[in-house]
């Protein structure tokens, strides 16, 4: 079984690496320190499992995890983070992952490992338990898509609704704050609306 590792962390990546090639049943082919890097991996060694973390510059496991997939839908892409976020976990479901994962929970990365390889999805306990309020907050992004309006941005438009500024956005998300209000223009382009305070009461009135 053909595994690649993607950690930001390479202190993490080697103790990763050294912990799978004790069983015999995997090879890891390789390992990388960036989404990008993730990306550019995946297409040479098409690994049977893509073991990733999710917080990485310049590019994120999650946008990684996105890009891969829409080139290979068969891709398997086990996440392992240590952030428990309700985002990330959505995000996780959404574009397609195999399976999410805490990195404290280490006795379980090979079981998961192998769970994913033969097919199954993978998602740790406290991961399982949020899933029924997930699912629904989930759910409240459908009514966006018709306005043409992507996952980032929908994004975007929920933290403004939670009251985030600019910079606690980027911040949360990991872009800069110039992107961040180049997709807020654009945001107010497609939905016909002035201002931030618009944006939040337009969510809140389309939600289900």
């Amino acid at each position: 079984m053909k595994v690649l590792l993607v950690d930001d962390d390479k202190l993490v990546c080697s103790s990763l690496k050294i912990i799978l090639s004790a069983d015999k049943e995997i090879e890891v082919v390789g390992s990388g320190n960036s989404g990008m890097e993730g990306v550019t991996l995946y297409r040479k060694f098409l690994p049977d499992v893509l073991l990733m973390d999710i917080r990485m510059e310049p590019m994120s496991g999650l946008e990684a995890g996105e890009i891969i997939l829409k080139e290979y839908p068969e891709a398997k892409i086990l996440y392992l983070t240590t952030f428990l976020d309700d985002d990330y976990i959505i995000k996780a479901l959404n574009i397609g992952a195999k399976g999410y994962m805490l990195k404290q929970n280490y006795e379980s990365i090979i079981p998961s490992i192998k769970a994913v390889a033969a097919g199954q999805n993978v998602y740790g306990n406290e991961i399982i338990t949020k899933l029924p309020n997930l699912m629904s907050k989930a759910d409240k992004s459908v009514n966006f898509e018709r306005y043409g309006i992507s996952e980032r941005e929908f994004e975007i438009i929920t933290k403004i609704a939670d009251g985030l500024s600019n910079k606690e956005i980027s911040e949360t998300l990991f872009l800069s704050e110039g992107t961040i209000r180049n997709n807020i223009s654009t945001i107010l382009e497609k939905l016909n609306l002035r201002d931030r305070t618009q944006i939040a009461i337009f969510y809140y009135k389309n939600i289900d």
